[in-house]
């Protein structure tokens, strides 16, 4: 299945986050909160204009978007304004 982002919005895939920390604790499933990073999968032509691309990683806002499920994989709907910044 394919999907085409329209306007300003971007289709995100979240990163996985790290389940142990540095010194070597595992951080079980219930105290974990969902990554603020994700891959960019899909964008929409104003969101090219704004200079977010297809496979940038990029830092979005902890309550912005809309989850939804394509083919069994989550994927966030975000506008371009929710996306904080693309990591380089």
């Amino acid at each position: 299945m394919t999907f085409q982002p329209l306007a300003n919005r971007v289709l995100v895939e979240r990163e996985e986050e790290v389940t142990t920390t540095a010194s070597g604790i595992i951080i079980p499933d219930t105290a974990k909160e969902k990554p603020l990073q994700g891959k960019v999968i899909a964008t929409g032509p104003d969101a090219q204009d704004e200079g977010i691309q297809d496979g940038d990683t990029v830092v979005f806002g902890k309550y912005g978007g809309t989850e939804i499920t394509l083919d069994g994989t989550e994927y966030l709907i975000l506008n371009s304004d929710d996306i904080l910044g693309v990591l380089k």
